[in-house]
């Protein structure tokens, strides 16, 4: 199920027509009005997980001024005029469906927006920033919109709005913040983002297209009367994504630079559908189907110009400087070999042998203590000593932050290739400095420069994982002993290792 999830939420340009195929289907041949029931349960279920990975504290960091302003410049002094002069041209008889086209244009920021600047290689920590001030803004905002640009042709209970987003944003996002506190207490931060907030996009993806499938079911008979309703649908919001794409463009290339440009046009492109889907259908009533069905169709537009974008980024604000250098010769190659070399086949003995062992280090002062280990131990049997360094996956801590869930190789290694070469350069000296001083008093040290393995990623799976396919038959690694704040994160992947590991840890801390 969770697999099933995951492939949806990677797949939204394919299951969003799925389930508006399969919604259309069961509207026509069965009375979908019990449907209505699951409106609450499947909005909650859409935005909770949302807010549990939003990290809002991201508001209050300083940087990228000028890009923030920009952006939100354009959500709301321009996007949401646009698509409200799409609907009065294209829906002028048809108001509620103008009104989807004018809550697909009102809140930003989608999730996405995270994960396709990354693709493209922009500022994730601006794109960050932008999804949570943009959220707030648009929630905020929607009801004065509404109001004022479709106060006439519909009828608005402001009060019924408000409270609607009460409860489809800022409970959610407060119980969301509770939960995301709670869990990077007991986890740490980094394995929350790393493993923990991963778990959550899925089931909002769950959330997405069962309201899909509700708004399109509801809708059916009409749509069987009328079938080139969703055609027409199509017309508008292809125009407004083009337009915006076009003119987002410009400001971005004109006034910032490449990485805050590309953080810019999809930070205004890239719209909350998961939020206007949920006032549509929650604060409209009946009619609310209609401006919910095009928000639905508008996520198969979003999804598809977002991918589109990403392939003409390089022509329209040049390379990223990353992409100097060819992919390949960043890859720490080298590591690959000696993790997957068999050890000798252990004997049935009362004796542990031990042949590998795998030293765990953080590459900070403090790592020396279990380097005296690592290297105590290993000469004591003899044994070949690997040193293994884990990378935090920046692209993956950056889209955490915003509940979005990206596992590219090749994306991974291109973001965390500075970090790569730096861990392996600390590294080389570090052993080499241990190995001057470890051999003035043993004939031999263990550590070797040639046995050095990088990864990117979760510590703790990453060196559980490390350990298992290499066969390796200890692990040792260290801890600080200040009880700072390192001290708590260190400890907790080190808590982390002894729990997940099948293979013996022995724990060095500074004496």
């Amino acid at each position: 199920m969770w697999k099933l999830l995951q492939k949806i939420s990677k797949n939204l340009s394919l299951a969003i027509p799925t389930m508006m195929l399969a919604g259309f289907i069961f509207g026509i041949f069965m009375d979908a009005a019990f449907l209505k029931s699951l409106i609450i349960p499947f909005t909650f279920l859409m935005v909770y997980p949302m807010m549990v990975t939003l990290n809002i504290q991201k508001v209050f960091e300083g940087g990228d001024v000028k890009a923030q302003v920009l952006t939100q410049a354009i959500n709301f002094g321009v996007v949401p005029f646009l698509a409200y002069g799409a609907g009065l041209i294209f829906f002028k008889d048809q108001p509620y469906m103008a009104l989807g086209l004018l809550l697909a244009g009102l809140v930003p920021t989608s999730g996405m927006t995270i994960s396709w600047t990354g693709f493209a290689k922009g500022n994730l920590a601006a794109a960050v920033k932008m999804t949570v001030i943009g959220l707030t803004l648009g929630s905020i905002a929607t009801p004065l919109y509404v109001r004022m640009l479709m106060g006439t042709s519909i009828e608005i209970d402001m009060a019924a709005i408000f409270k609607q987003i009460v409860v489809i944003v800022f409970i959610p996002m407060a119980a969301g913040y509770l939960t995301r506190r709670s869990l990077v207490k007991k986890h740490g931060e980094k394995r929350f983002k790393t493993l923990v907030a991963p778990k959550f996009p899925p089931l909002s993806t769950l959330g997405v297209v069962g309201i899909v499938f509700i708004a399109m079911a509801l809708k059916a008979r009409a749509i069987a009367a009328a079938p080139s309703m969703l055609a027409y649908i199509l017309i508008p919001l292809v125009i407004i994504y083009g337009f915006n794409f076009i003119f987002s463009s410009f400001v971005g290339k004109r006034f910032l630079p490449r990485g805050d440009a590309i953080a810019l046009v999809y930070g205004s492109v890239m719209r909350n559908l998961s939020i206007a889907l949920a006032i549509a259908i929650n604060a409209f009533g009946k009619q609310g189907a209609s401006a919910a069905l095009v928000v639905a169709v508008a996520y198969i537009v979003q999804v598809q110009s977002a991918a589109w974008y990403v392939k003409l980024t390089d022509k329209i604000f040049g390379p990223a400087p990353l992409d100097e250098e060819e992919p390949s010769k960043t890859a720490p190659q080298k590591v690959a070999k000696p993790v997957s070399e068999a050890p000798d086949e252990p004997q049935v003995s009362m004796v542990a042998e031990i042949k590998k062992i795998l030293f765990a280090t953080d590459i900070t002062p403090a790592a020396k203590y279990a380097a005296r280990y690592a290297c105590s131990i290993g000469n004591k049997f003899n044994a070949k000593v690997w040193a293994i360094h884990v990378v935090p996956d920046l692209l993956a801590e950056y889209s955490a932050d915003a509940g979005v869930t990206i596992k590219d190789p090749e994306k991974q290694e291109a973001f965390n290739r500075e970090a790569i070469k730096n861990a392996e350069k600390i590294l080389e000296e570090r052993i080499r400095t241990t190995s001057e001083k470890v051999i003035r008093e043993i004939s031999a040290c263990p550590l070797s420069k040639h046995r050095i393995i990088v990864k990117i990623g979760d510590p703790v799976e990453e060196i559980t994982k490390a350990a298992t396919q290499g066969k390796f038959d200890l692990i040792i690694m260290g801890t600080h002993g200040d009880q700072g704040i390192d001290d708590i994160l260190l400890g907790s992947t080190a808590q982390g290792v002894i729990h997940e590991s099948k293979i013996p840890v022995l724990v060095a801390r500074p004496s």
